[in-house]
């Protein structure tokens, strides 16, 4: 292909600071005129056990071989995103072993421009996964040679980093009987890795020629949910480790639960696994931990989040979610609340034991949360994000869907304008039910919350005081666009298309008659990293997606070389320009991607056209987010419940 290949070597970087040599690799999409280099496995922090909060590392040895992945948190095995999401076959694409080793999973991968030195100083940008408890930052869909050669090339040049972290109940159980001596906070483990992985890039990147001030952390999914959840931080408020943040389809949990609450679930679990206190669920076998579902991902534990942070995150107010259990005495009233709570958000009847059981449990220690602080935000949603749960969908049926939305808006006036704004009714053809469902589900999980976050803090922005900027430099606010174009296989803008543009590693070979293949340009350097490691299941998202492959409607693809390389020019560029402090598009503005290549900027009447904003002001605006997320949670898990905990 006349494509200049430079001969194989290993960079290095010599640490001034940590008295290391990392020896990394050189990326298989490296040139002459481009090189990259990837440092891959770099621990950044370490834990004493499970269920304990993470510290910082930096006690390397002189010499850090830094060309393997390491390895990943443990998780259950699933189907594929690359098959049952993105549409490719088996042999389309790379298929990673890598281990997955509990104690070692603390690890971040960089990837760079080559030639850099501590006066470089380029932005950084730090990616979260999603995944809610699968996924990898070691991932290849995720993998920054070409977005880092890409930036290079528009004159924008970026430090990729990527990390693993604690995820399921590895990462996110909670339960006052977990209070440990000398460690800030209950739970909430994978969130204080991640800042943890925020410390070690402050501190430690510049000798990679990253500006340690100069950081954007973005992410989707779950992973967009966590960036939330750091901007709404105690930490952030009171020492920010990153300037701005971009958040792509967040999965909002609008019912975070305090460490109470969380703590009766985890009761029910460790019940179901026969297990009776916190040490034999800590030395508990992790094949059979991750087989169970944490319930919910964030915790209230009174010190993580900032004061004002419901109002960010769209939570709403409600005695159940600050709950304190005081004296014996309260212990009736606490009770009722714990399991109104549970019933309402998540399903859970409460066992008599568990009853008992948590009339004594100590309160969280007093904290006083520091004030939000204002980063600006790029933030949107794609346009059919709910085809993830198409089989949950269908299961449904007309009579069971219209009395279970009647059970959980609790108004029955409500609950018929609810059905009749989405053409649902007892009556509705089988044939066009599941339509319908998803319809509700995309607007209740993912667009409407979206939609009422990015005013959120574009109200914020508004509020902040007005500081002087260069002209064309991002200002506190949120940046909104919608992702509307459409899969290269699928035909739909379904969740997580985005990355397959922003990322570009599973880029279409569209000189092939029968249509893309997306093996075409993946790098042969997706190595296995794990001789004797359990295979990963490269699964990265949540959601049930078993059935989209079977859906023949949407498998015809309808983007040519044109409309992909537009849309991924446009969303690298306006990413990378956004790290590097630059205002995106006008605030005022939204940016549209998609459909068909459409790419640029438009006035914010497009969402009337792009979404159904009348249906949310008319009929999801009254029910409250709370109400709202409970149904798209319950719709989405299907009338049987089985994907109950797939965030």
């Amino acid at each position: 292909m006349g494509v200049q290949v430079t001969p194989l070597y290993q960079p290095v970087v010599r640490h001034s600071v940590l008295g290391t040599t990392f020896t990394g690799i050189q990326h298989a999409l490296s040139t002459a005129e481009i090189p990259v280099h990837q440092y891959r496995g770099i621990k950044y922090a370490a834990f004493p056990g499970r269920f304990h909060q993470s510290k910082l590392f930096s006690a390397y040895h002189s010499r850090t071989d830094a060309t393997r992945y390491g390895p990943v948190c443990p998780q259950p095995k699933g189907p594929t995103i690359e098959e049952e999401l993105f549409g490719f076959a088996e042999d389309e694409f790379p298929v990673q072993n890598l281990k997955q080793i509990e104690s070692e999973c603390l690890n971040l991968n960089i990837t760079c421009p080559g030639g850099l030195t501590r006066e470089s100083r380029i932005p950084v940008m730090l990616w979260i996964h999603g995944g809610g408890h699968r996924g990898s930052g070691s991932h290849w869909l995720c993998d920054g040679g070409a977005l880092v050669q890409s930036s290079v090339r528009m004159g924008k040049p970026i430090i990729l980093v990527t990390m693993n972290y604690r995820l399921g109940l590895l990462g996110f159980a909670a339960s006052p009987k977990l209070a440990a001596d000398g460690e800030d906070g209950i739970g909430n483990y994978g969130l204080r890795d991640q800042r943890r992985a925020m410390e070690w890039v402050h501190r430690f990147i510049t000798d990679f020629g990253g500006n340690p001030n100069n950081v954007t952390v973005f992410g989707e999914s779950t992973g967009a949910a966590d960036v939330l959840c750091h901007l709404s931080s105690s930490a952030n408020a009171s020492h920010p480790l990153f300037q701005r943040a971009i958040v792509q389809s967040p999965i909002i949990d609008h019912n975070i639960p305090n460490v109470h609450v969380a703590g009766v679930h985890l009761s029910r679990v460790m019940s179901a696994l026969n297990v009776h206190s916190i040490d034999e669920l800590r030395k508990l076998p992790v094949e059979k931990l991750v087989m169970v579902g944490t319930g919910a991902r964030a915790v209230d534990d009174g010190i993580w989040f900032s004061k004002g942070w419901k109002q960010t995150l769209g939570a709403e107010d409600h005695p159940s979610h600050h709950l304190h259990i005081p004296e014996t005495k309260c212990a009736v009233s606490a009770q009722s609340m714990i399991e109104r709570h549970l019933a309402e958000h998540h399903g859970t009847p409460l066992h008599s034991k568990v009853l008992q059981m948590i009339q004594h449990q100590p309160s969280p220690p007093p904290h006083t949360p520091s004030p939000i602080a204002h980063q600006p935000i790029i933030i949107g949603d794609c346009g059919f994000e709910a085809f993830v749960y198409s089989m949950p969908a269908r299961e449904w049926t007309s009579a069971s869907v219209v009395r279970r939305i009647k059970a959980i808006c609790q108004s029955l006036g409500k609950a018929s304008a609810l059905l009749r704004a989405y053409d649902i009714s007892a009556h509705t053809p089988e044939e066009e039910l599941e339509d319908h469902i998803l319809d509700l589900i995309n607007d209740a999980r993912f667009a409407w919350p979206t939609h009422c976050v990015a005013e959120t803090y574009r109200r914020l922005g508004s509020a902040s005081p007005k500081i002087a900027a260069p002209k064309g430099a991002a200002t506190a606010g949120a940046y909104r666009y919608v992702f509307d174009q459409e899969a290269p296989r699928r035909g739909i803008p379904h969740h997580a298309v985005d990355l397959l543009y922003l990322f570009d590693t599973a880029r279409p070979d569209f000189s092939a008659s029968d249509g893309p293949d997306a093996s075409a340009d993946f790098p042969e350097s997706f190595d296995s990293d794990s001789d004797d490691g359990e295979s990963f299941d490269n699964s990265l998202f949540e959601g049930n997606a078993a059935s989209v492959a079977s859906d023949d409607a949407w498998t015809t693809p309808v983007v040519d070389s044109y409309t992909y390389a537009r849309v991924r020019d446009a969303v690298q560029s306006r990413w990378c320009a956004f790290a590097h402090g630059e205002a995106p598009w006008a605030e005022d503005k939204a940016f549209v991607f998609g459909p068909e290549g459409e790419t640029g900027e438009r006035s914010m009447g497009i969402f009337e056209g792009r979404r159904r904003m009348k249906e949310w002001h008319a009929v999801l605006q009254p029910l409250g987010r709370e109400i709202v997320h409970k149904i798209g949670l319950e719709l989405s898990n299907g009338p049987s419940g089985r994907g109950m905990y797939a965030h």
